[in-house]
């Protein structure tokens, strides 16, 4: 079972907005048995949407379009669909008072004979009510082809996926399993771990493809299995990540499909009542981002400063200057001094700290470009590393923030045991 997602929009072609939309649907999809054969990005052009449905009914049984149904004249969607079928908008008295609703309980502007043009929806089409917004969905039928036309807007567009589009094609299509393990491993070059594994890879079953998916010091390996036993499937893929654990299991930290490092920090935190803080300079409050994009953190994560400047690590974290002076700011003794300081300030039983040199320029310190030193501060001592992660400032930032959460997640490993 194929699929192509169609995304419209001027503002996704000239890097205006990142299309997000079609990961979700590529996501969701795969979840029930449909493969995505491709994806294409288009204008608000009525010639190019018109080729774009020509194309894709050749090469796919399930057709899905996001954007261009807003009330303005540049969204067109709605009446190229309708020249693509020959077909006529006609207005839909259901999405008519849906959208009298929504103004009339949310916005405070008049709705206009604009926004009521949003109730017309071509006359064969089956009418997908979107909850979050005034624009309907569209399903269309035609030879054995479905083509569903949904809004641009994120939030609105996962609506009708979740509660219209995904169950309807479950219902209308007969579709292999497609089962997903994704393994994430941190601290190990993918080819250090492909020559680790390459015996295990190579005796994988057929139905069974492997992944590696490398990305800022960390690998994730995914596993795909494809068929039509289900337990077959997931019994298979369990065997072959036990048998994985033997190879590499002192870098594997968890499963996508499950858990992040961030959350699992936060588990063996939250079993043993224990908590974090963070002082960080050259990561700029990423750390302390990752930990608070959870919820629950405040079980476990106790606070953090982001002190970048080198006066601020003295006056703000209370660093003894002469540490400052003596070593230079990007040292590992400022580094574990920083992680002290926040784990008395936030009375926390660990701590996070970072400082170093991500570049372009040296700034304060005089050390190496990429330069960084992690410390970690436990409920009995201190310690760090240094670190070169190469003269990419992104990169750099990125890779400080992985590290920071595996020796943190090794440290509480063993005083876990």
């Amino acid at each position: 079972m194929l699929a192509e997602i169609i995304t419209i929009g001027d503002e996704i072609l000239i890097g205006q907005i990142i299309d997000s939309n079609s990961a979700f649907i590529g996501k969701e999809l795969n979840k029930i048995g449909v493969d995505v054969i491709q994806i294409t990005s288009i204008r608000d052009d009525k010639q190019d949407i018109l080729k774009a449905l020509t194309h894709a009914e050749k090469r796919a049984d399930i057709i899905l379009l996001t954007g261009g149904l807003g009330p303005t004249k540049d969204d067109i969607t709605k009446h190229t669909i309708c020249t693509y079928f020959d077909d006529k908008l006609v207005q839909n008295i259901n999405v008519l008072k849906h959208i009298e609703k929504l103004f009339e309980k949310y916005i405070s502007t008049p709705i206009s004979d604009i926004n009521r043009q949003q109730a017309l929806v071509p006359s064969t089409s089956t009418v997908l009510m979107n909850l979050y917004g005034t624009a309907p969905g569209m399903w269309i039928d035609r030879d054995d082809k479905v083509f569903v036309s949904m809004p641009g807007v994120p939030f609105e567009m996962k609506g009708l996926m979740k509660n219209e589009v995904l169950p309807r094609l479950q219902k209308r299509f007969d579709r292999p399993y497609i089962i997903h393990k994704t393994v994430l491993t941190y601290g190990v070059g993918e080819s250090a771990i492909a020559a680790r594994i390459e015996t295990w890879e190579d005796n994988l079953p057929a139905f069974i493809k492997l992944a590696y998916l490398p990305n800022l010091g960390r690998v994730r390996l995914r596993l795909s299995a494809r068929g039509n036993d289900k337990k077959l499937l997931e019994d298979t893929i369990e065997a072959k990540i036990e048998e994985l654990h033997n190879i590499i299991g002192e870098i594997i930290v968890g499963y996508e499909e499950d858990e992040t490092i961030e959350v699992r920090i936060g588990q063996l935190l939250v079993k043993k009542g224990e908590t974090i803080s963070v002082a960080e300079s050259c990561t700029g409050g990423m750390i302390a981002q990752s930990f608070t994009a959870n919820s629950g953190a405040s079980a476990y994560f106790n606070g953090g400063v982001v002190a970048y400047a080198t006066q601020s690590k003295i006056d703000v974290l209370g660093v003894d200057r002469s540490i400052v002076e003596k070593y230079t700011v990007t040292s590992a003794e400022v580094a574990e001094a920083m992680a002290l300081k926040a784990k008395e300030r936030f009375k926390s039983n660990y701590a996070i700290a970072t400082t170093g040199n991500a570049g372009p320029a040296k700034g304060d310190g005089a050390v190496e470009i990429g330069t960084v030193f992690i410390a970690i501060a436990t409920p009995e001592n201190v310690f760090s590393q240094k670190f070169v992660f190469g003269n990419l400032r992104e990169r750099t930032i990125g890779k400080a923030v992985t590290k920071s959460f595996e020796l943190l997640l090794h440290e509480l490993k063993d005083s876990h045991k």
